[in-house]
């Protein structure tokens, strides 16, 4: 006699269609961050810094210095004391 397999049941995948998702309005503090970081151009400055450290062709592109620099000033201002949670 041969042994069989229970059949179970198994869960739908759930998928969501991100666009039909409702945004957040923000913080106000963030919003007034970006606003002048912005202004000034900070994004430029920064990835004018990180040039030297670019690869050509090293596989697939990273964050922007930009955005990796406000990422970990949330980190600091919100008490997270690891990238992972940051991210």
């Amino acid at each position: 006699m041969a042994l069989g397999k229970r059949a179970r049941d198994r869960q739908a995948e759930l998928w969501v269609d991100s666009r039909s998702l409702a945004e957040a309005p923000g913080h106000p503090f963030y919003q007034k961050l970006n606003e002048v970081l912005s202004k000034h151009g900070f994004d430029e400055y920064a990835e004018g810094l990180c040039a030297p450290c670019y690869a050509d062709r090293t596989g697939r592109p990273s964050v922007p210095p930009g955005v990796c620099f406000r990422m970990l000033m949330v980190g600091c201002y919100e008490g997270l004391d690891s990238e992972r949670g940051i991210d």
